[in-house]
């Protein structure tokens, strides 16, 4: 027992600090992404500066539910059934949340407090999920952590909160640090509108406020004295909260920043240009910290627990727009190091279908509202002028069947090259690496969404978890389950009044369900004093929870 604590003393604590909907508009990414000099961004500066800013880094999905759950299994969302925005998928038995093996590893393992993985987040996933998880909280400080913080400032409502509400969700941003609207770096598929550069001006000053946040954080670790000690990482789940960047498979919805600080194992200032997955973030940890990388993962580490870069990089990233909300939609991308190509199912559908939630938001309804106008232009027989072609393709009713861009000489993705000839060498390898990617992992995009959940959900029930085979032997309490892929937890909590009802977003993201009690992922034999009573129960992703078994220690 003594050789495995040494051992774990050994392995590094984990900080994710995690936002919503940014691309890397971070003044550390200056001249690396474009607008990048407009933020103000003070602390996640400093934090690149003393580790590695990853430039070329971008979610599986552009929507937060789908590119989440890619993160924290490992897995393309396409492989594993959670691409739709949103659902409750079923994913294939090996398939487990990231923080399980680190808990299995001895871990304190800590959410705070948003999940949104696509499934319901099991109480064997973390030591605590709550508003108030930390790693100040583990019963022993000697104990490694993972510790995650999800920040919410940053997601698209917030952009068109009223004046009053912005400002103090905003209470951390000076006047001098306050974004000028008449600066605001507009992409050329904007209309340069006041509700545009409002909104511009808003997200910044948001990131800035995320900024303060990610200060905050960091300063605990110093106050703590772990700072030498943690590997912290920094992400967002996908692009900005605007239309063509966050739902749509561009370069704006997928480019994301990434940043990882180990002392003493990255070197300060270090800058990688391969492609990386944010999916790639599941192996990597467990690289870092000596523990095994199951087969089924999809990401690579990006590097070892010695901190030194894999020889192992992408060639290519990969990416997937499906369901958003009611709008039924289907579009498959991969990027290489210059080039995006995205093939749409359906392209007599528009990249911007109504959707009941985002139409509400002032950027949606702005491109709307011009629309309306060019509509009632051409009605008085009138060319219409209040969009250039390049803005009334983001709001067209279709869309080319393919799409290909050079982002070295065209960062925005502005010119189709899809029919050029001169790019058609460019055209046919990504179409085919695509093709080889989706007969690799599978597409399950390809299957009715209604079909899926069929066979997920037989008539429209659950499928149970086998209760847990328990028994008493010299070792202590052992446990095994026959559902594959279950996980067992096992508690010394008496059964209270039932499962607490958790906020509608808890409900629909997936948060643990409550009942008051703390459940211990199991691991091994339990011991405990004679008379001890102990309940121990299984949960299988996707799954009906098993009943639990209740037993005494004699």
């Amino acid at each position: 027992m003594k050789a495995d604590k040494e051992l774990l003393l050994k392995s590094p604590n984990i900080v994710w600090i995690s936002t919503h909907d940014i691309n890397p508009d971070l003044g550390c990414y200056r001249g690396v992404w474009p607008g990048a000099e407009y933020a103000t961004t003070p602390n996640l500066d400093r934090l690149a500066a003393e580790g590695a800013r990853f430039d070329n880094a971008f979610a599986s999905a552009p929507v937060c539910a789908p590119a989440r759950s890619a993160i924290m299994t490992g897995c393309f969302p396409t492989a594993i059934g959670t691409m739709h925005m949103r659902t409750k998928a079923v994913p294939p038995p090996e398939v487990r949340l990231l923080p399980e093996y680190f808990r299995q590893a001895g871990y304190y393992c800590t959410n705070n407090s948003f999940t949104d993985f696509q499934v319901v987040t099991p109480p064997t996933t973390f030591d605590d999920c709550s508003s108030t998880a930390h790693w100040r909280n583990r019963p022993d400080p000697e104990t490694p952590f993972f510790a995650a913080f999800h920040g919410m400032v940053t997601h698209e409502s917030r952009i068109y909160l009223d004046e009053e509400a912005f400002a103090e969700t905003t209470r951390n941003v000076g006047s001098g640090a306050r974004h000028n609207p008449n600066e605001a770096p507009l992409p050329p598929y904007y209309p340069d509108t006041p509700v545009f550069r409002r909104a511009w001006a808003r997200y910044s000053d948001l990131i800035t406020e995320m900024d303060h946040w990610v200060g905050d954080i960091l300063a605990q670790l110093e106050e703590d004295g772990l700072a030498e000690s943690t590997i912290v990482v920094f992400w967002s789940d996908h692009g900005r909260g605007m239309p063509r960047a966050k739902r749509w498979p561009n370069e704006a919805g997928l480019r994301e920043p990434l940043i990882v600080r180990w002392p003493g194992a990255i070197p300060p200032e270090t800058v990688r240009t391969e492609l990386v997955h944010t999916m790639d973030l599941a192996p990597t940890m467990l690289k870092a910290c000596g523990l095994p990388i199951p087969a089924h993962m999809h990401g690579i580490p990006l590097f070892n627990g010695n901190g030194e870069f894999s020889g192992q990089q992408n060639d290519f990233v990969f990416g997937s727009r499906d369901r958003m909300d009611e709008a039924e939609d289907m579009s498959r991308t991969v990027r290489d190091a210059r080039h995006r190509y995205i093939r749409h199912y359906h392209p007599d559908r528009s990249g911007m279908q109504h959707t009941q939630y985002p139409d509400h938001l002032e950027t949606w309804a702005e491109f709307r509202e011009l629309a309306a106008e060019e509509a009632n232009q051409l009605g008085s027989g009138t060319l219409p002028n209040r969009l250039t072609e390049l803005q009334r393709s983001v709001v067209a009713a279709g869309r080319p069947q393919e799409e290909l861009y050079d982002l070295i000489a065209d960062p925005h993705e502005t010119v189709n090259l899809a029919e050029d000839p001169a790019h058609g060498a460019a055209m046919q390898q990504l179409r085919s690496a695509l093709a080889d990617w989706q007969d690799r992992y599978g597409d399950l995009g390809l299957v009715p969404e209604r079909k899926l959940i069929e066979q997920w959900r037989p008539g429209g029930r659950l499928r149970p978890t086998d209760v847990p085979d328990v028994s008493l032997t010299s070792g202590g309490l052992e446990a095994k389950c026959s559902t594959a892929g279950a996980s067992i937890g096992w508690t010394f909590d008496p059964p209270g009044d039932g499962m607490k009802a958790g906020s509608p977003l808890e409900q629909v993201s997936g948060a643990p369900q409550n009942d008051g009690r703390q459940w211990n992922l199991y691991t091994g034999p339990v011991t405990a004093e004679e008379g001890t009573r102990l309940w121990v129960r299984a949960w299988r992703l996707g799954f009906e929870p098993s009943d639990e078994v209740a037993i005494t220690i004699n």
